[in-house]
Parts: structure tokens; C-alpha cells; sequence
């Protein structure tokens, strides 16, 4: 399985190897620690990159208190772009990724061999953190408006990229409703480029808002996002329980300027369990802590919606030990 490393963090690699040329034994204590994330214009994506942050040390950084990384000493962890929540439930579940963001519904489906996992139960993969809700976004072209979502019948419809968790559940909504459309595995990049181009309908993605892609998109060609009718919010929550009503509100996206009534699924950051506890415990503690907290706040506006009192919430599969360590000592877990 391939995947693309973030490209900031892999000239930092070539720095500290450069380095550990220079310094022996800067290299020896150096650990890499893979996290798989989704598509460049998503919201995994840069999520990854600021935990991956966050949680790094490498050797020869200057100390916590004196103003450098609070992360694990000598850990340099990577965010890996892929095809978000499928593929990274598979590839940590294989040991091909040491820890990855993934959808609740994919994560939950995952460990109990359900859905698109029957038969291939990942119980290797356990949790670190419940981190923020991922909106679904219905993109239509500048001015297009639905009376329904069945008026996608026909259409030329973006269901994300194959391997992610999104396109499970759009594949479970468009057949709740018998919706025969012209479907495409697409990521965001694709998406927001077809759509601009005429060359898609309609398109579906859920993540963290705002999505950088939509963001350019909106600047430029413009878009419209469907607003999910209340019976409509209640039958998805009813066939898929991880998505509940949410809200995406005006101003959002510069170009929408009402509010979209959707639903969400909770973001995850899980690893494996065979991962050592101690280092999923230093990894943890240097997830929540206060510098950390800044780094969040700053680096993206779902960065805001990830805080301690909710890194339980929703989590139906066990928490790795060193996780668990963490939240028992911060009194989440009695």
C-alpha cells in the first residue's frame, strides 16, 4: 500500500538526517511514527500534520520548558496522506500505519467485522482519541438547489474516494432511498475540479469544516451546499446511528451565506495495539497538552472543537492501555 508523506514533514526528515550524519547518536534515537490521514484538500490532512507536530521531539530539540517541542523525546511522527478512514483502519489493523484518523461508523464497523469489514474484522486497532464531528457536505453547482435528495436520480454524482469512510455511508444513503445515480470515486481535489468543470452534478464529503478545497472553489467558480431536510437528518441517523443532526453555519464558507442543517460523524484518531503502552501514553499526554492546545487553536478552525472532555465521547472500541493510562490518571476514566 502506497501513501504520500506531508510534504513539510518530509524535508524535515531530510534536515534530521542530514543531522544525524552530523550527530550519530541524534539518528540512533530517533523514532518514526507513521500517522495515515486522507486527501490534500480534506481536513485530515492538516489535522494530521498539527498532531503529528505536537507530538514530536526529535533528538537535539531544545526542552518543553525552555520554549521547544512538548511532544515524546526523540519520537518524529509523519502524516501520511491517503484515502482517509477505510484504507487507515485497514493499513493500521496490518501494522502498515502506526496510528491514522478515521470516521467513528468506519472505526466502530471496523473492529466488529460489520458493514464494509464483514468478514475482515480489524481487532487490532484501538483508540487514542475521540477529536471533532465531520459534517457531510452535498456540494452543487453555483444556483443548482434539490427539492430532495432524490432529485439526484440520473445525475453525475461524486461519492468520494474508494477506501474512505464517506463513501460507505453516501452508498448507504443513495440506496436508502433507491437513488440510481452515475457515481464516481473521487477525493476532494477531484471533486471540487469536476465540479467547477461541469463535469459532475453534485458531489459528497464529510469532514472537519472548512475544507480547504471548497474554500478555493467557493473564490472561484462558486458552489451551493444542500441542506438536509429534517425527516431526511432522522431516516440517515436511523439507517447509519454514527451520523446525528449538525449544523454548518452561514459564513462557513465565505460564498454561503445560510445556514446548512447535515449530519456528522465523529473523527478518531486510532493506532494498534500492538504499539509499545508507554509510548501511546507519552503520545497521548503530549496530545492534550497545553502547548499542544495552541498549536490546535491556531493551525485550523476544527483544531478548536478538539479538547480533553470529549476524548471519550462516542468510542465504542477499547482504548489502547497507554491511552487508557493517560485519561485514568486525568480522572476521564474512573
Amino acid at each position: 500500500m502506497k501513501f504520500r508523506i506531508r510534504a513539510f514533514v518530509a524535508a524535515f526528515i531530510a534536515i534530521v538526517g542530514i543531522a544525524g550524519i552530523i550527530a550519530p547518536s541524534y539518528a540512533q534515537d530517533m523514532k518514526f511514527w507513521r500517522i495515515g490521514t486522507g486527501g490534500a484538500g480534506g481536513t485530515y490532512y492538516p489535522i494530521g500534520g498539527l498532531i503529528a507536530n505536537a507530538i514530536s521531539n526529535p533528538p537535539g530539540s531544545r526542552a518543553c520548558d525552555k520554549g521547544g517541542s512538548c511532544g515524546v523525546p526523540g519520537l518524529v511522527a509523519i502524516a501520511v496522506s491517503t484515502n482517509a478512514s477505510v484504507a487507515n483502519v485497514n493499513a493500521i489493523d496490518a501494522g502498515q500505519l502506526d496510528a491514522g484518523l478515521a470516521g467513528a461508523q468506519s472505526v466502530t464497523q471496523g473492529f466488529n467485522g460489520e458493514g464494509k469489514f464483514v468478514g475482515a474484522k480489524k481487532s487490532n486497532i484501538r483508540m487514542i482519541a475521540n477529536l471533532y464531528p465531520e459534517d457531510m457536505h452535498l456540494v452543487l453547482p453555483k444556483g443548482t438547489k434539490l427539492g430532495s435528495l432524490k432529485d439526484l436520480a440520473g445525475k453525475k454524482v461524486g461519492v468520494a474516494a474508494a477506501g474512505s469512510g464517506t463513501q460507505v455511508s453516501v452508498r448507504m444513503i443513495l440506496k436508502h432511498y433507491d437513488i440510481k445515480a452515475d457515481e464516481l470515486e473521487l477525493n476532494l481535489g477531484q471533486s471540487t475540479q469536476r465540479l467547477a468543470d461541469g463535469q459532475i452534478d453534485a458531489f459528497f464529503y464529510a469532514g472537519g469544516t472548512p475544507f480547504a478545497a471548497l474554500i478555493q472553489l467557493g473564490s472561484t467558480k462558486g458552489f451551493e451546499l444542500y441542506t438536509f431536510s429534517e425527516e431526511e437528518r432522522k431516516e440517515i441517523n436511523s439507517i447509519i446511528p454514527y451520523y446525528v443532526e449538525s449544523l454548518i453555519p452561514a459564513g462557513t464558507y465565505q460564498n454561503i451565506t445560510y445556514d446548512v442543517p447535515t449530519v456528522a460523524v465523529s473523527g478518531q484518531l486510532i493506532t494498534g495495539v500492538n504499539q509499545p503502552e508507554e509510548l501511546v501514553y507519552e503520545i497521548t499526554k503530549a496530545l492534550w497538552n497545553k502547548n499542544t492546545r495552541k498549536l490546535l487553536d491556531k493551525g485550523h478552525a476544527k483544531g478548536k472543537q478538539i479538547v480533553l472532555e470529549t476524548a471519550l465521547k462516542g468510542v465504542l472500541i477499547p482504548v489502547h492501555p497507554g491511552a487508557e493510562k493517560f485519561y485514568k490518571e486525568v480522572g476521564l476514566i474512573k
